[in-house]
């Protein structure tokens, strides 16, 4: 059951209803405020520029207990601070009187004025097929502080300090950026784009522990390898012992108190004259709550907001064979069921790196021809996790066994061939495996790269060009890791590939499992599943799911439990039916997920997780929708089971009554109980699912 939300001190709460929450600026003598009415930072001018203060205006708490830097920044081997104001009497609070006595280091970067704006575009993106939010870019308002270097040092360097701040979300990004007009280059070694001494979330005295405060979250779009938010971030936001703050309980003053944000190498690049560096954005959800559920709300949101491409969510296919006529196959069956989507996968034979005149053409035919039956074409490409060449590949340890280095004459010949390839053909879908994981490569012959300390920052800003490329050419994005926030749509929702090799009445459970594991924090357009129609690692008949109509009610269950989760799988297999049955089982889950696209699209609440010992199941809940729930509850025993299921109803935006389906009966009315919610009696019949539809 959720808790109730009744301490909050915003209202409406934002996750139900966000529309009051602008973003605004406020500026006053020597002062500037950027506040939404959730969160509120506040920036004093003079005698430097610095924040002191960050408050949580839903709970009224303040997160910020000492004065810092704005950022900082390493230029040719000298360490210097931007903005920031000194002399505070103790770290452990800040009293408004005492920011009044603080004074400015005279070797810190210096502010000099402000600019306000509004929110920009960062790349070119507008919704090529159906989205749940094709809003571009997040509303909201900006703001740019400049500085120049100390008096005497750096002439022609200007730094800026950027910062977003968007309506109706608790959440800001921040950057910087340098300009070089001096006529020589100026290398920049290192920067910390955000500095927060914030207020501890616990007391260790004995232990430094990593007490790290869970009600601000970072995120950013510098994020390799991972499938889940908080994984690229972790290598960037770093939790350190903070000295200053010398009134601490910890006895050794290394608890783990000031949070930086920087990136774990370099970049250690030249500013050439004339040039300009753009740092990667820290991104800052303020969390309200430590409860699990609405943190996952709050993370889903921002996500839709801050990369509304994730809200595309076409049915797809994967087919085995790249040839035309197992292509053509593909995409027939596809346009008769309804499915949106055909990838020519892995070990298909489809080759994006091949610069034929004829396979370009051939492929080029095959995305007119799925064009014309209302089915978008795309295929596979390996990019990392492959050896090319000891001239090319990696030199150090790659995270993968081999990978090619994104700096390499390689890797010049494979962005230039794939944008291409895509160009010619008029491919609408890629799914790019093994992307860019972060890998750091010391070869000195790399013409992408000078040495190894800057061969991370140049391969991510590689990589990030061609996603956001696609991203402008409306190619759809498949790729198994967090790369969100530089243009990609999906990424897997998370499941372990030969556990497809069990007997399928293991993979149900288990796919659910993970349906319920990967909505935490994803969407569900954000992440893929999985079915292979063929037999996959092995596993045998006991395994597989071919010939479909022969194990249709299994075949079914993974489309009910797919598309009821508002998850779309990759179905790989040469087709999705094989018999006029089996055509009619698709099409009915099919139909059924495209007439309740806008809620199944929606949030999930989480209801109970699968163990194969009771009902489990998923609840989607939209208050701006007019569907305002569904629910879809799992029985996986061999009898029926007969249960009051309580449905938590607070984050539909209900209040006091709702009207209530169960498997397409007639509307029964139910009023809400003090916590929202409304407890439903049903009858789960053996091995089968009920659905539930709430309205108004």
């Amino acid at each position: 059951m959720l808790p109730l939300f009744c301490w909050l001190l915003t209202s409406p709460d934002w996750l139900i209803d966000s529309s009051s929450f602008k973003a605004r600026l406020e500026a006053a003598p020597h002062e500037i405020t950027l506040s939404n009415g959730l969160i509120r930072r506040v920036f004093r001018l003079q005698p430097n520029a610095a924040t002191v203060a960050l408050d949580n205006l839903v709970t009224g708490q303040s997160l910020l207990r000492s004065v810092r830097p704005e950022a900082t920044v390493d230029l040719d081997g000298r360490h210097l601070a931007v903005g920031g104001l000194s002399g505070q009497p103790d770290h452990a609070y800040l009293r408004a009187d005492w920011v009044d006595r603080l004074t400015a280091d005279p070797q810190a970067f210096r502010f000099t004025r402000f600019e306000t704006g509004r929110t920009s575009v960062r790349f070119s993106w507008k919704p090529a097929r159906y989205a749940a939010n094709t809003v571009w870019p997040p509303p909201g308002v900006s703001l740019v502080l400049h500085f120049d270097p100390p008096a005497g040092q750096y002439p022609g360097l200007a730094l800026e300090v950027h910062y977003e701040l968007y309506d109706g979300l608790p959440v800001l990004a921040k950057w910087i950026a340098l300009r070089n007009s001096s006529g020589r280059p100026v290398r920049l070694d290192a920067f910390t784009a955000e500095i927060l001494a914030a207020v501890e979330y616990e007391s260790q005295v004995e232990s430094s522990g990593t007490p790290a405060n869970p009600y601000i979250q970072i995120e950013s779009d510098y994020s390799f390898i991972a499938t889940h938010p908080g994984s690229g971030a972790s290598l960037l936001a770093r939790w350190v012992p903070d000295k200053l703050y010398t009134t601490q309980v910890n006895y050794r003053l290394d608890a783990p108190l000031l949070l930086e944000v920087r990136p774990p190498l370099g970049p250690a690049v030249d500013i050439p004259p004339a040039g300009r560096f753009d740092s990667f954005r820290v991104v800052e959800l303020i969390h309200d709550s430590t409860d699990r559920e609405r943190r996952g709300l709050a993370v889903r949101r921002m996500y839709r907001a801050l990369a509304p491409w994730t809200t595309e969510n076409p049915i797809l296919m994967h087919v085995r064979q790249a040839d035309p006529q197992s292509v053509k196959l593909a995409i027939d069956q596809c346009a008769t069921a309804g499915f949106e989507m055909v990838i020519m996968t892995f070990g298909s034979g489809f080759n994006l790196e091949n610069e034929d005149p004829a396979y370009i053409a051939q492929v080029r035919a095959l995305v007119a021809y799925g064009r014309s039956k209302n089915v978008e074409l795309g295929g596979y490409s390996l990019l990392a996790s492959r050896k090319i060449s000891p001239e090319d590949d990696v030199i150090g340890r790659p995270i993968f066994e081999n990978s090619p280095c994104l700096g390499s004459r390689w890797a010049d010949g494979y962005f230039r061939k794939a944008a291409s390839f895509i160009e010619q053909t008029g491919l609408a879908v890629l799914e790019h495996d093994g992307s860019y994981p972060g890998d750091t490569c010391a070869s000195t012959t790399h013409p992408g790269h000078r040495a190894f300390e800057d061969s991370q920052w140049t391969q991510w800003q590689r990589i990030a060009a061609f996603y956001q490329s696609c991203r402008a050419r409306d190619v759809y994005l498949n790729v198994p890791d967090w790369y969100f926030l530089t243009g990609s749509n999906k990424t897997a929702m998370g499941y372990r590939e030969v556990n497809w090799s069990l007997p399928r009445e293991r993979q149900l459970v288990l796919a659910r499992q993970n349906l319920f594991d990967g909505t935490w924090e994803k969407t569900p357009s954000m992440g893929w599943m999985f079915v292979p129609l063929v037999e996959y690692h092995g596993g045998g008949a006991a395994a597989t799911l071919e010939p479909l109509k022969d194990h249709l009610d299994t075949y079914e269950q993974h489309l009910v439990q797919n598309f009821t989760a508002g998850v779309q799988a990759c179905y790989r297999g040469p087709r999705i039916y094989d018999s006029d049955e089996t055509k009619a089982v698709v099409q009915r889950w099919v139909s059924f997920y495209k007439s309740h696209r806008e809620i199944l699209d929606s949030d999930v609440i989480h209801l109970r997780r699968a163990d194969g010992r009771d009902w489990d199941g998923l609840l989607h809940v939209n208050p701006r929708a007019k569907e305002k729930a569904l629910a879809v509850l799992f029985n996986p025993l061999d009898d029926p089971i007969t249960r009051r299921v309580r449905l938590p109803l607070y984050y539909t935006g209900l209040t006091n009554a709702a009207r209530v389906s169960i498997d397409g009966a007639t509307d029964r009315p139910y009023t809400l109980s003090r916590d929202y919610s409304i407890e439903v009696p049903l009858t789960i019949p053996a091995r089968r699912w009920t659905l539930i539809l709430v309205r108004e």
